[in-house]
């Protein structure tokens, strides 16, 4: 069943057309829920600056002309020109009836869907994810979920730092102590190794011309050489595997494409680019300046494809990732949720590729940026002693947390639910403390404002979740044999409008590309669920009939809570 927002949608440009003609059928008859009726349509007021006359004069033309008569039960015009609307009574109750039978709830698949390519959580081998990674590796993964949901083919792309200069010190380091194919170190052994390598190729120049050789036999496909890189790529492979499964995200080892998998196409890059006559020699280094992106005393940045000593860096790889993702994967939109520092960077990269042909319609790329995460001095969020937060210590914190609030709340739960309800909760506070805010936007990390029951946070959409099926349990009722869905009282209104909204939700963050609106949304609809709950008593409703009814909606507001969170990311205990 299609949100009645969007039903209105038609009728509403068909009844402009009718009143001031057909230059305005596009006109956006911008409709909107409302305190005063169900919806309101504000196009008048927008629409009497074009065509002139009053505001309301202009409404009380459109309403003439407007056929909503098997939808709408009354229409007024309020105010200077607002026109409102209160859904047919009988309407309303069938359509949420109709989406309680949608295994889909609403959200219809794409008319044309598409190759999606997210490039997102991309961490570097041989250093321990932190806190640093998180937004990237939560949105990406929310992001997946969303579009495959509305129908998109999404390929998950996750762009590894596991080639590169600083490989030819670790490497060195293996080397010298005597560790490497075979030993397979831990990764918080690496983690160390990667500060000892750093500090010896700093202060030791001996250690560093080996280092930079060893970069070289790298590059040049070394065996041996190789087969020490591989032990790093494949201990971090493990932690990243561990940090991605307790963070319940959709990466797999199979949606690794790391730096090194474009090594091999860097010289062909640069080749072609230079055929193309968009490279220029500047101070040594071979560059690109592609248009609108002006330096100090307005001169044009360059994008350096080709350094002065002959090697390569990350423009390049970049090039070559976007090439390979169009040309082999066929992405026709490629997602990068990359930090916002990166957004020069990344707009010269789109605008190169685009003028050397790789990146051409329907292919596009967008960058979906984001803010820092600050700590409760507003400052980037770190250690007491100042480093940046392991990212397997703040999951174990958030467990820790959350395992003694859920004790405290629901001692009676046995030891193995309450280590599952506890990881649910504390893994989901983390992630949708992230999701709920602009993601362009910093935010500040505080626990207790996170794990709190009340407020727009997991743990209490998670709890409204888990309050509806204590409603089933305590009825024991079977929630598969539930007749229609009856909406009387206005909290029984209020709450269909909202789950009917749900579909048009996903879709605008398939769009938007912003996950903060899913979580508004659900914030608001599990609000709607406890007016609802209050002002409506469901197990001791005064017929059979009204008691079904209200099952069936409690039912339906679960259906509906479960599956946005879902495509958050965020589990959703039976019991809390």
């Amino acid at each position: 069943m299609a949100d009645p927002l969007l039903a209105l949608v038609s009728p509403f440009r068909r009844a402009i057309v009718g009143a001031f003609g057909d230059e305005h059928e596009r006109a956006d008859p911008a409709l909107r829920r409302s305190d005063r009726a169900d919806y309101q349509a504000n196009v008048a007021l927008a629409l009497s600056k074009v065509v002139g006359g009053r505001p309301r004069d202009v409404a009380a033309e459109i309403v003439k002309h407007l056929d909503v008569s098997q939808m709408v039960e009354r229409v007024e015009i309020a105010g200077p020109g607002f026109i409102n609307l209160t859904l047919d009574a009988h309407f309303l109750s069938h359509s949420v009836t109709e989406l309680a039978a949608d295994s889909r709830l609403g959200v219809a698949p794409v008319a044309a869907p598409e190759t999606v390519v997210i490039d997102y959580s991309s961490p570097n081998v041989a250093k321990e994810m932190h806190v640093g990674n998180l937004r990237s590796t939560i949105i990406g993964d929310a992001l997946s979920r969303v579009l495959e949901d509305v129908g998109h083919r999404v390929i998950r792309q996750n762009h590894l730092g596991d080639w590169g200069t600083p490989f030819g010190m670790l490497i060195e380091h293996l080397l010298d102590l005597g560790t490497g194919a075979g030993a397979g170190p831990s990764i918080t052994d690496l983690n160390a190794f990667y500060r000892e390598a750093r500090a010896k190729f700093d202060s030791d120049p001996a250690f560093a011309d080996r280092a930079r050789r060893r970069v070289v036999l790298l590059q040049s496909g070394d065996e041996r050489t190789l087969a020490q890189w591989r032990v790093l790529v494949d201990a971090s492979k493990r932690y990243f595997a561990a940090i991605y499964e307790a963070l319940s995200v959709k990466l797999t080892e199979s949606d690794i494409a790391g730096e090194s998998l474009y090594n091999p196409m860097l010289p062909e890059i640069v080749a072609e680019l230079e055929q193309k006559a968009l490279t220029v020699v500047s101070d040594g280094a071979l560059c690109v300046f592609p248009p609108g992106f002006p330096g100090r005393d307005n001169e044009p940045l360059p994008l350096i494809v080709r350094k002065q000593d002959g090697g390569y860096g990350y423009a390049t790889t970049d090039l070559a990732a976007v090439r390979y993702r169009v040309a082999t994967l066929g992405a026709q939109r490629i997602i990068y949720v990359v930090g916002a520092p990166q957004s020069q960077h990344l707009a010269m990269v789109f605008k190169t590729a685009q003028m050397a042909g790789w990146l051409v319609p329907p292919a596009r790329a967008e960058h979906v940026a984001f803010g820092s995460v600050l700590g409760a001095d507003r400052k980037m969020f770190k250690t007491r002693s100042g480093e940046s937060v392991r990212l397997i210590d703040l999951l174990d914190e958030a467990k820790e947390r959350a395992l003694a609030i859920v004790t405290e709340k629901n001692p009676s739960l046995d030891e193995t639910t309450r280590a599952a309800v506890a990881r649910a909760v504390g893994i989901g506070a983390v992630k949708y403390a992230d999701l709920s805010s602009d993601r362009i936007k910093d935010y500040m990390f505080d626990w207790s404002r996170m794990l709190a029951f009340d407020g727009n946070t997991a743990p209490y959409l998670q709890y409204a979740h888990a309050r509806i099926g204590s409603i089933f349990r305590r009825g024991e009722v079977d929630a598969s044999d539930l007749g229609p869905i009856a909406l009387r009282a206005p909290a029984e209104r209020a709450l269909g409008l909202g789950i009917l909204g749900f579909g048009t939700v996903v879709h605008e963050v398939a769009v938007t590309l912003q996950p903060h609106r899913l979580c508004t949304y659900l914030y608001e609809l599990s609000t709607a669920f406890s007016a609802f709950y209050e002002a409506c008593p469901v197990l001791k409703a005064s017929t059979d009939s009204e008691r079904q009814s209200r099952m069936a909606l409690s039912r339906l507001t679960a259906r509906v809570l479960a599956h946005g969170l879902d495509l958050l990311g965020i589990e959703v205990p039976e019991r809390m």
